[in-house]
């Protein structure tokens, strides 16, 4: 598997993103629904609080990836909303993500403020797409490869 992190110089230099990223070769993609910020019994954590609120979103983030048997470097895409987004919620949600994802080729990214999410105490929503390389199958026990003669 081949990960190609594109900054064409015809935009700007980005700082907490790459405006692309290519991936070829065998590959699994791992695709993540919006994670929120809801403890194992679906209550929301951190009413009101942007950092606790996206602290608990990247804990969902990571134990998904981890599922999937991923981790951060191998994250190739990010969507966030946020609502009402504002520069100090903003800055809270960076330093969060800047935790978890801060590599020299950062993953295509977008971050989207909306009006609400589907609870009315939730904040932010983060979703991603992971590229992790496509292990060769191996044969079933038993089954060994027959030599061509």
């Amino acid at each position: 598997m081949r990960k190609q992190y594109l900054n064409p110089k015809a935009l700007f230099d980005p700082r907490f993103f790459t405006h692309s990223v290519t991936v070829s070769g065998p590959v699994k993609l791992v695709y993540v629904s919006g994670q929120v910020s809801y403890d194992r019994d679906g209550h929301v954590i951190g009413r009101g609080d942007m950092k606790a609120q996206a602290e608990q979103v990247f804990r969902s983030l990571k134990h998904n990836l981890a599922a999937a048997g991923a981790t951060w470097a191998d994250v190739v895409k990010l969507n966030g909303y946020m609502v009402n987004m504002n520069p100090d919620d903003l800055n809270l949600y960076r330093e969060v993500r800047s935790r978890h994802i801060n590599f020299p080729n950062m993953p295509a990214s977008t971050l989207v403020g909306v009006s609400a999410l589907v609870h009315e105490d939730l904040l932010l929503e983060v979703e991603l797409i992971a590229a992790i390389p496509e292990k060769p199958a191996q044969p079933a026990a038993g089954n060994k490869a027959k030599k061509k003669r």
